[in-house]
């Protein structure tokens, strides 16, 4: 059998694996502390407001914002987790409140403890230290120093979560801050998709427990069971522990006999998948469904077949992973397909591993016939040889698929092409990240194929399908860039990108990037990316807003050449339901070349809204931009028959209804 493409061989799995959708088990509800990991199966909406009462921002004094600066009788206190007081603040008076505090009725707005003086002092109250306590009877008297207008520095009801609002979606992956959002919400279980069950067998006469004390001559002990039944424990799947099977068929039959005829959802196994005359898995496997493919042309794991056999019951498929024996390739294969399989099969929306680019910080020889992929370890640098940030990868020395050593620390692979030549240091290559080791800047939790673009002379970007909507995604931010705090908003609108995908025109994010707040560095991330790489959209995520720092208005403003103030507007209205302080925001949009720029808010939140907002015309635009002036929907919806909700919308198609305009928005 000739070998398939690595490519071929994933999408063939994925296929497999996603018709064995319809036979997954039922959703089950676990305790919100055995959540982590797992994928939402049904649509979490929130029962009550958060806050669910007016609360202080700060420590200080919950005022009436149109009395302004003076000395006022501290009326009342209140106090996170009081109880709420029966009086009601009255103009002329001031109540001691604290972070997170109920606002007493009557006030409006709240100032902090630094813009106040306490002219008086209890026996059992300082108030200008932020502490305090008793229920304030108007003895003690604070000056008001400052001026402040009606809602500041308090949270209205809702302003966090509306009641009824969609919360989480069908299909959203619970991570650390989901688990702490969906306990907010009162939840202390929730409905998941259950992981596959997994039974790991190593076959060979060679092969005796880990535990052997002396070893006969020709004898090793098994590695690749134990590394299996770990790696499949690391996906949080249950797993059966087959053993040790000799090399002789009638034993791999009773052994799988055992196997399918219990509930499992996928059988792994280690070894007899070569072409000796003892690598008898493949016919085993042949005699109980369909082998899909037999070798892959990849280094290493060449030898790797992959099947689909009948369960104990006929109409329950099981996946058959059929991989080599050698500790390195069986681990390359498990990465490379198996978990991709296992997160299809968990409710994933996108399954396979990341993937950024990295300069390597040496050479290396690729293989002339396989693409090869090398072991390496992983690390962001604020300098990765071309004067930006930047992926560096280390290879983790002799690479010979029999070499378990090879993959200590390995955080990443390398995927080499097919090559005589020895790649120079600082060359960029696509590196796929072993997500579960990374501790990088970018772990990347929506689980999408992502790049960053570093262009090197000779280097050929990553290329995509004709038919894809390629995007980079730039994080502009000081703190993130001297890695003095993580980068929130990246990651997430790494993952609203991945959720949109199919509205967007087939998306996928291809660059990701962090510069700091310098306006140099962000014209040259946007020009590289809309000149050298040619994506369709690049969003920059936050420095839009008043501060001295906030500059990324400016750079955009410098490389685009036409201005797009519609899409603009459309974000400032959606953001403006959710805060007052959008107004405050400087962002812009537009286009360079073939390539829309477009300023998000640098909040993790505001980045899905805007997106949702944007969605209706952002597929219309990528075409128009590419020059289609033709283009048009199938069939044009009269604005009578439309399904605006939103005013903006409706004003919108009011006025091209107006103007007679005929063209899809």
């Amino acid at each position: 059998m000739i070998p398939v493409e690595v490519e071929e061989a994933l999408q063939t799995v994925l296929r497999v694996a996603k018709q064995q959708l319809q036979q997954r088990l039922e959703p089950v509800i676990v305790p919100l502390s055995d959540a982590l990991g797992h994928v939402l199966a049904e649509d979490v909406v929130a029962l009550e407001p958060l806050p669910p009462f007016r609360a202080s921002i700060k420590d200080g004094y919950a005022v009436v914002a149109s009395d302004g600066p003076g000395e006022y009788p501290v009326l009342l206190e209140s106090r996170a987790g009081s109880h709420p007081t029966s009086l009601k603040l009255t103009p002329g008076t001031i109540a001691y409140v604290t972070t997170g505090g109920p606002i007493p009725d009557g006030a409006d707005a709240v100032v902090q403890v630094e813009d106040t003086q306490q002219l008086t002092t209890s026996t059992s109250t300082s108030h200008g230290d932020g502490d305090g306590d008793g229920d304030g009877d108007g003895s003690k008297r604070v000056t008001i120093l400052t001026t402040v207008t009606q809602g500041y520095d308090i949270r209205p009801v809702g302003s966090d979560i509306q009641k009824d609002s969609l919360v989480f979606k069908a299909g959203d992956l619970i991570d650390s801050a989901e688990i702490g959002l969906l306990a907010t919400l009162g939840l202390t279980s929730v409905k998941v998709y259950p992981r596959p069950s997994i039974a790991v067998l190593s076959t060979g006469d060679e092969l005796v427990e880990a535990d052997t004390k002396t070893l006969k001559w020709g004898q090793i002990r098994d590695s690749n069971r134990p590394m299996l039944l770990a790696a499949a424990t690391q996906q949080k799947c249950k797993t059966v522990d087959l053993g040790i099977c000799r090399d002789e068929e009638e034993s791999i039959d009773n052994v799988f006999d055992m196997a399918f005829s219990s509930d499992i959802d996928i059988l792994l196994t280690s070894g007899g998948v070569s072409m000796g005359d003892k690598d008898l898995v493949k016919p085993c496997l042949g005699k109980r469904g369909t082998i899909y493919f037999e070798k892959v042309l990849m280094k290493p794991g060449k030898p790797l077949t992959f099947a689909e056999v009948s369960g104990k019951e006929r109409s329950k498929r099981i996946l058959a992973f059929g991989l080599p024996g050698n500790p390195v390739s069986c681990m390359v294969c498990f990465d490379l397909f198996v978990i991709p399989a296992i997160r299809l099969l968990s409710g994933w929306s996108n399954p396979q591993l990341p993937r950024v680019h990295a300069r390597i910080s040496h050479p290396i020889k690729g293989d002339p016939f396989r693409p090869e992929y090398h072991r390496a370890v992983l690390k962001w640098a604020l300098n990765d040889g071309s004067g930006r940030p930047g992926y560096v990868a280390e290879s983790t020395g002799k690479q010979a698929s029999s070499r378990l050593l090879s993959m200590k620390s390995a955080n990443a692979l390398l995927e080499l092409q097919a090559t005589n030549q020895i790649l120079p240091a600082g060359t960029s290559i696509q590196t796929i990240l072993l997500s579960d080791k990374v501790n990088t800047q970018y772990l990347c939790e929506s689980n999408i194929d992502t790049s960053v673009s570093q262009p090197v002379p000779g280097f050929t970007f990553q290329s995509t399908a004709s038919s894809e909507v390629k995007v980079a995604i730039l994080t502009v931010s000081d703190t993130v860039s001297s890695g003095a705090g993580p980068d929130r908003s990246g990651p997430r609108a790494i993952s609203v990108i991945n959720s949109l995908s199919e509205k967007l025109g087939n998306a996928r994010v291809v660059a990701t990037a962090v510069v700091p707040d310098e306006v140099g560095k962000i014209k040259d991330a946007l020009k590289s990316w809309s000149d050298v790489d040619r994506v369709e959209l690049i969003l920059t995520l936050g420095g839009t807003g008043f501060t001295p720092r906030d500059v990324t208005p400016e750079a955009t403003k410098a490389v685009i050449e036409k201005e797009t103030p519609g899409l603009v507007y459309v974000m400032l209205q959606e953001s403006l339901k959710v805060t007052p302080f959008a107004m405050l925001s400087r962002a812009t949009a537009g286009i360079r070349g073939s390539t829309l720029i477009i300023n998000m808010p640098g909040n993790p939140n505001a980045v899905s809204e805007c997106m949702e907002a944007l969605i209706p015309a952002l597929k219309h635009a990528f075409r128009q931009i590419k020059g289609n002036k033709k283009e048009k929907h199938p069939r044009h919806v009269p604005h009578a028959e439309g399904n605006a909700t939103d005013e903006w919308e409706r004003s919108f198609k009011a006025a091209s209804a107006k103007s007679g305009c005929s063209c899809s928005h």
